[in-house]
């Protein structure tokens, strides 16, 4: 019996079912079965050409989506179904991601939730708003009454969850609807208990309103009616006792109501007998389902509702008028003022432009102005050393100003110097880009020294994946680019990868990250001092987990159940967290630990180099922190349970699993063993990571900084540069069990 069945099923629409199948078969998984219950002959011939590797059963012309749902799930074994209709698609791996997280749910959960991104003809890849929801429900199973307010926001696809095989089975009359947003919402109503997986894991595709046929005005009105009948059901259910502080399924079902159908009312263009009609059965349905003691909401929404509850619908209409026209002045007054604002600042700029360029003043940035960071602080600290007479100013931002090392001369961003500073400077140096407006003078010199080593598709590379680019201007980016006169690079990868990314004229400096440099200058008493600055006991063993950010996540959810693996690797072990903050501050299995010193959170903690410095071994997923930890020599880990999802929606530039720095885990299960055995640090770990240094630790030797500041600020040839050290002939700072 497969974990999971994919029951794929409807007609061939506009040929989306060939992409479908395509990737399912590109994708195959022992514990996933493919159903498909195919609409039509277009679809039928179609599925047939994976006849051998799916499922296929034929339907005639014109079965309803409700229908083939219902057939395709009786012909299905999974312990888990997965209803995916022809016209949407799957992200490559998704199938087994939601297997494996179906495998570790214990038989309570009835419903598995998770992300999924919108595509229509114009667009693909564009994030729901479910991530941030899904973020907040964690990895833990929980009954409906206790998280309905995130639950039931989730948008209504039967798509975008899995149901228990047993579930859907119970509760098949109810579910097999044509309403599917009425299906998705009964799921949640009817279910146990309910598991999320902050993961996408489905495409939802919109086709063009012109491709389908005009809506009538009884299926307008049937969105008031689905409302009703879930309402009562919601009301109607069996043991509902919401725990204390959270609402009721029907108070949050009620919310969702009364914003969907104003929200229909509002954007939706219908004659107006029909509009006056859907507002009377609206009004209806909110005054009659309204929960007891409800409040209605602050600000104009609560207008809104009151209106609506009042059927007072030339009102309403005047209300919405007066909105309109009150948001149109209010942007025109906003729009003039920045105007006003951006042409006094621009004054004083070109103004600036106008004066020598000053050859000792130097502009540095890190991290979008977060502060004195990463490659630019270390070639900071290197340039005070070798040219004290050239002046550094940071820009850093108003919430980061108080945290900067004492005496570090800034400006503000927007600020008079700040325009000041930015058109005078001889050398700016960023490891991401300065904005726009920032003009490139033929004598000022631009370097940019990146921020990591590129697993990631980065660029323009990333034209290919929308959902990673959200919306960025390529021709603003490739006109910052262009203004570049020195790329900085830790490895031939590296330097390759940018001139395909970040096709320009500059130079490429293959010389090392400077931020590297602590790798192989720090002492044994260096390291212990940040290891007392964390609290890690000397015969502790420290391991730092570093994940990276998922373009498909809104939050960010611990992909390991850190509790449980704490307790497996013991007393001696501590964990160091370099992620966001858990729980949304709720209390949490974290708490002891954190108490006891076993997992420490270093989140916020600068510069990273230090917890680099300070642990044992690392543990990642797909963060460039790997690179540069591979410096050290030391054990690395990787985590790399939805590579097949990350590499499909980030794009990469090489196989990691295929190539990787140490030892690598699939699931909670491997990585425990690995880290609990002599597997992290065995010789098959040592031969990946000695080939992994070869290829990515190729500049990095300790003098990378002083290069670029001989190279760059003071105009030495490149002969006369320190050499680098080949990889055999360097000695990285002691590990810590060395500088005890």
């Amino acid at each position: 019996m497969p974990e999971l069945s994919v029951i794929v099923h409807g007609p061939n629409t506009q040929d989306r079912l060939t992409g479908l199948l395509a990737s399912l078969a590109a994708h195959p998984h022992p514990e996933v079965e493919v159903v498909v219950a195919a609409v039509g002959a277009w679809a039928q011939e179609t599925a047939q050409a994976y006849a051998s590797e799916m499922l296929v059963l034929p339907l005639p012309d014109g079965t309803g989506d409700a229908a083939a749902r219902s057939a395709g799930a009786a012909r299905a074994c999974g312990r888990w179904l997965h209803f995916v209709h022809a016209k949407d698609g799957l992200p490559a791996g998704a199938a087994r991601t939601i297997a494996e997280r179906a495998a570790e749910l214990p038989d309570e959960v009835d419903v598995l939730l998770f992300d999924h991104v919108r595509s229509t003809w114009e667009t693909s890849g564009l994030p729901s708003e479910d991530g941030p929801l899904l973020a907040r429900s964690g990895r833990a199973a929980h009954p409906l009454d206790d998280i309905a307010r995130t639950a039931l926001r989730i948008t209504p696809l039967l798509g975008n969850r899995a149901l228990r095989t047993p579930f859907w089975q119970a509760h098949e009359p109810q579910l097999s609807t044509p309403d599917e947003p009425f299906a998705a919402y009964a799921t949640l109503l009817l279910a146990d208990h309910i598991a999320a997986l902050n993961q996408v894991a489905y495409e939802h595709y919109e086709l063009r309103a012109e491709s389908l046929p005009p809506v009538t005005p009884e299926e307008r009105y049937a969105l008031v009616d689905r409302y009703e009948t879930l309402l009562a059901l919601a009301q109607n259910r069996a043991g509902s006792a919401p725990t204390s502080g959270h609402p009721t399924p029907h108070a949050v079902l009620y919310d969702v109501m009364a914003r969907d159908c104003l929200r229909t009312f509002a954007r939706t263009a219908m004659p107006d007998a029909v509009a006056r009609e859907f507002f009377r059965r609206a009004s209806e349905a909110a005054v009659r389902q309204r929960p007891p003691r409800a409040r209605y909401p602050a600000g104009p929404e609560g207008i809104r509702r009151i209106l609506l509850e009042e059927n007072a619908y030339t009102r309403y209409r005047a209300f919405q008028a007066a909105n309109r026209a009150r948001r149109a002045a209010k942007t025109a007054v906003r729009t003039r003022g920045r105007q006003v604002v951006a042409a006094l600042g621009d004054h004083h700029y070109r103004k600036a432009l106008s004066r020598p360029v000053n050859p000792d003043l130097a502009v540095f940035a890190a991290y979008w102005n977060r502060g004195v960071a990463c490659n630019p602080a270390a070639i900071a600290a290197k340039l005070t050393e070798l040219a004290p007479q050239i002046h550094p100013v940071w820009v850093v931002t108003p919430e980061n100003a108080a945290l900067l090392p004492p005496h570090t001369d800034h400006v503000l961003p927007g600020t008079h110097r700040y325009r000041e500073v930015l058109a005078t400077a001889k050398y700016l140096v960023n490891n991401v880009n300065y904005p726009n407006a920032v003009v490139k003078r033929p004598d000022a010199v631009h370097l940019q020294t990146h921020h990591g080593t590129p697993l990631k598709r980065m660029g323009v590379d990333q034209m290919e994946f929308p959902a990673a680019a959200k919306g960025l201007d390529f021709q603003a980016l490739l006109a910052r680019i262009d203004k570049w006169d020195y790329s900085v690079s830790a490895n031939s990868h590296s330097t390759r990868m940018w001139e395909r990314a970040y096709p320009s004229r500059f130079v490429s400096l293959d010389y090392g990250y400077p931020r590297n440099d602590v790798f192989y200058t720090a002492t044994a008493t260096d390291i212990r001092a940040v290891r007392d600055r964390l609290g890690i006991p000397p015969t502790h063993r420290a391991i730092l987990y570093a994940p990276t950010h998922r373009d498909y996540e809104a939050g960010w959810t611990p992909r390991l159940d850190l509790a449980t693996l704490a307790d497996q690797l013991g007393q001696d072990t501590v964990l160091l967290i370099r992620g966001h903050d858990f729980h949304d501050g709720r209390p949490s299995p974290l708490t002891a630990l954190r108490r006891t010193g076993r997992i420490i959170d270093v989140s916020a903690y600068d510069p990273v180099e230090d917890l680099c410095l300070a642990a044992d071994a690392l543990v990642t997923d797909y963060s460039s922190i790997m690179f540069d930890y591979a410096n050290l020599d030391r054990p690395i880990v990787i985590y790399a349970d939805d590579w097949e999802t990350y590499r499909s929606t980030r794009g990469v530039y090489f196989d990691l699993p295929a190539e990787p720095p140490g030892q690598i885990a699939r699931t909670e299960r491997e990585l425990a063993e690995i880290l609990t055995t002599e597997a992290w640090h065995d010789e098959c770990a040592a031969k990946a990571r000695a080939a992994f240094r070869r290829r990515f630790c190729e500049y990095d030797d300790g003098r990378a900084a002083e290069r670029v500041v001989r190279r760059v600020f003071l105009g030495e040839s490149e002969d006369a540069l320190p050499p680098v050290i080949p990889l055999e002939e360097r000695t990285p700072a002691p590990n810590p069990r060395e500088a005890v």
